[in-house]
């Protein structure tokens, strides 16, 4: 007799399901590209599955074979051909559609390869609504063509005049990455830091070549401001390990670390070191105990290694869990300390002026430090009576800095990926986005009235103004976005004069003393629609002028169309629909050419008739055509 389970379904031979590759990648794509997204997020899966294959070309160059990638997007078809030794012929079909299969399980083959898993692009087939693969091998090739990973067409080999090298076709499958688009800028930061990492490798996109002959070193050029840096990058290169550091005047610490040419956004054990190991050959060459956070304030530093066979914490390789160089071998902590305790304590030996300079810097955030100490112990105190009944913050269940929990530790990751806080402005505002948000994910802050202009103040500003602190803490960001609570900060304002200057206020906070929270893709505006046009059979939500003139046209007749000024204005059940799946957000993103101190300066200090100018200049009227159609 078959037993039933506690829900009394039967539980019998026909209730185990073996799932193929394919349908287990595309039941659950989490596992191996981390959140689906639509593209306004630098970590949505549509980059995953573009850096997948990119990261193929990438070893093989590492490994001494093509010095050039061609990639190219047009819409959403993505492009890509390397130069390498081109994958065999007899094993095109089965590399890209068989679980477990390619070259890099032999070390020798692959002894510091980005990808060990044999996972890559068997995800991208399977999770593309087209994939086309073709292999040019010593004068022959050989093609197959896909649909979501079922193998349409197999073609013979045939004869070539190409180069060696791989030539991939993909279109992402927009039912699995709904409404997606490829955000150009998330795209040139990937490409740049694989030039960073892999000297002399020449990437074109759209036409456009990408190379760095420096590595590390121009990394961190593109991405400080040389006016704001307390002295001039120190880099140091050596056996499969090379860094690049500097202090500037931002706030914080800006990290950017890479194994074997992936870029870890989330760190790991050798990002770790690296943070432990400049602090203590600090302290010996100055032969001072300087805390901690003084002598990492406001660091910019790259650090890149190499080691045998990464451990990853993820299929999407985000944060390194690898504690050894090498497979039993040295620590990853050791590795990098006697690195440093030998190159960093000579270099400043040598450049006494730099040595200097970051003294200063050092000695600096102590004094500021110790200013503070007393104002943030007052703030933090009035911060925990209101943490107990904090009307501001309507919190959610999963946050991104926790330690997933479980059986389903997958499905909670995926929650933890999707947290979501909205700041908005009022009651009537948080209201409709409280009723209408998934409590699992989604939290809000609510302002009252509009923040203060925080330009020119110091950090001092934030434990002394009771809305700047409350937000600090329910972001959980005071000593950094380590243990940033949600990943995704999006501010809900309505679309209006008072919407804007409240964005515009509540950007300057963040670049002002949170910029790693801009720059590491975290801070997005909430786009929600201008319009709703709707008839007896149909209601069309539209988001700008031309959006609403073609739902006109498709809808026919003099349909009713309702013009959104607020967000309170939008009842829950409607608003449902704009910060769920198909929920658009845009990026606040800032380019690494941007100084963004004279940004700041421009548009948000003293210099009124400047900006008067510039409104005047460039003042645009648009007048409501629907007015005069014809009826």
């Amino acid at each position: 007799m078959a037993e039933l389970n506690k829900t009394g379904v039967e539980y019998t031979e026909d209730s185990i399901r073996s799932l193929d590759w394919r349908e287990h990648i595309r039941l659950r794509p989490g596992m191996y590209i981390g959140k689906l997204g639509d593209g306004s997020s630098a970590d949505d899966g549509i980059y995953v599955l573009l850096k997948e294959v990119i990261d193929n070309c990438i070893d093989e160059h590492m490994m001494g074979y093509g010095r050039q990638i061609e990639i190219a997007i047009k819409e959403r078809t993505v492009t890509i051909r390397d130069y390498g030794r081109g994958i065999p012929l007899g094993k095109v079909v089965d590399v890209v559609s068989k679980i477990n299969t390619g070259a890099k399980y032999d070390s020798k083959a692959f002894q510091k390869s980005v990808g060990l898993n044999g996972v890559g692009t068997k995800a991208v087939n399977a999770l593309s609504h087209y994939f086309k693969v073709t292999a040019f091998r010593e004068g022959r090739e050989k093609t197959a063509e896909f649909e979501r990973g079922v193998l349409i067409k197999e073609y013979k080999e045939a004869s070539s005049k190409e180069n060696n090298g791989t030539l991939v076709h993909f279109i992402p499958d927009d039912s699995v990455f709904r409404n997606f688009h490829f955000q150009e800028e998330y795209i040139e930061n990937l490409l740049w830091n694989y030039c960073y990492l892999n000297a002399g490798l020449v990437i074109s996109f759209n036409g456009k070549k990408y190379v760095s002959k420096n590595g590390l070193l121009d990394l961190l050029q593109r991405k400080t401001n040389q006016d704001e840096l307390r002295y001039p990058i120190i880099h140091l290169k050596g056996n499969d390990i090379e860094v690049a550091i500097t202090h500037n005047n931002d706030y914080g610490e800006e990290l950017f670390s890479f194994v074997n040419g992936q870029f870890t956004t989330q760190g790991g054990t050798h990002q770790q070191a690296f943070r432990e190991a400049f602090v203590k050959v600090v302290r010996d060459f100055f032969k001072k105990d300087y805390d901690a956070s003084d002598i990492r304030a406001s660091i910019a530093a790259a650090v890149a290694v190499r080691v045998v066979e990464p451990v990853f914490e993820s299929q999407t390789k985000t944060k390194l869990g690898s504690l050894t160089v090498e497979e039993g071998g040295q620590s990853m902590k050791a590795f990098v300390y006697e690195f440093l305790a030998k190159e960093l304590d000579n270099y400043l030996h040598k450049n006494p002026t730099t040595a200097d300079s970051l003294k200063k810097r050092i000695e600096q955030s102590e004094r500021e430090r110790k200013e503070l100490a007393g104002i943030k112990k007052l703030a933090n105190e009035r911060a925990k009576k209101a943490n107990l009944h904090n009307k501001k913050l309507r919190d959610c269940r999963f946050h991104y800095n926790e330690e997933p929990t479980g059986k389903d530790k997958e499905a909670v990751v995926l929650k933890q990926n999707n947290s979501t806080i909205f700041i908005t402005e009022g009651d009537s505002a948080s209201g409709s986005i409280t009723k209408a948000r998934n409590v699992e994910t989604q939290a809000v802050f609510s302002l009252r009235g509009k923040p203060l202009n925080c330009y020119g103040l110091t950090k001092k500003i934030v434990y002394e103004n009771e809305e700047f602190n409350l937000l600090q803490h329910a972001l959980n960001v005071e000593e950094g976005i380590e243990n940033l609570r949600y990943n995704n900060v999006v501010i809900a304002t309505d679309a209006d004069v008072d919407g804007m200057h409240i964005r515009l206020l509540l950007m300057t906070f963040f670049l002002q003393f949170f910029p790693e929270l801009v720059r590491n893709g975290h801070v997005f505006i909430l786009e929600t629609p201008l319009f709703r046009v709707r008839n007896k059979q149909e209601t069309i939500y539209c988001y700008d002028e031309a959006e609403k003139q073609k739902a006109i046209k498709k809808l026919g007749g003099k349909p009713e169309i309702t013009r959104f000024k607020g967000l309170g204005e939008i009842s829950p059940d409607e608003f449902s629909r704009f910060i769920g799946e198909d929920m658009r957000k845009q990026p606040v993103l800032v380019m690494p050419e941007t100084h963004v101190q004279q940004l700041l300066e421009y548009y948000m200090g003293k210099n009124t008739p400047q900006r008067q100018d510039f409104i005047i200049d460039n003042l645009r009227v648009e007048v409501d055509i629907s007015d005069s159609l014809p009826s």
